[in-house]
């Protein structure tokens, strides 16, 4: 340092350059700094049970499924008429206390699913059943 930069100094005049020096973050910082960022995919693997009750029994494990947010799918075939009718109460029950959703598929089998999920049906078969009514009603007026 001169003579001139102590006195300049001395009186309060700096002509230092200051450097700032600045740091990019690390990928770690930027996930934490990023909280509101969620993943699309944040359920992986999507359930659906699949059974055959032959007792009244098995109803509880089939409502804590619809209560943990899984699709059951549930086949009456081997069931008695009235053992799957009070199934059916029951799981729609627990079916309406998630805002889900049930249908009958087949003749025997129905499926129950929590709200995160929609039962879609195909528009072709809609359209059949509805021309078979018809022409069934168009039948029966005729005679």
């Amino acid at each position: 340092m001169t003579v001139i930069d102590k006195f300049w100094n001395m009186i309060g005049v700096q002509n230092e350059v200051e450097e700032e020096i600045l740091e990019f973050p690390t990928d770690e910082e930027e996930n934490r700094n990023n909280n509101n960022i969620v993943s699309i995919h944040t359920n992986k693997t999507m359930k659906v049970i699949v059974c055959e009750p032959e007792s009244f029994d098995e109803v509880q494990v089939l409502a804590d499924h619809i209560k943990n947010r899984k699709q059951v799918i549930i086949n009456f075939e081997k069931t008695a008429p009235e053992v799957s009718q009070r199934i059916i109460d029951f799981i729609s029950g627990a079916t309406y206390s998630v805002e889900g959703k049930s249908q009958q598929v087949g003749k025997s089998i129905f499926i129950f699913t929590p709200s995160n999920f929609e039962i879609a049906t195909d528009h072709r078969s809609l359209m059949q059943k509805h021309k078979i009514n018809t022409r069934v009603f168009e039948v029966k007026n005729s005679e």
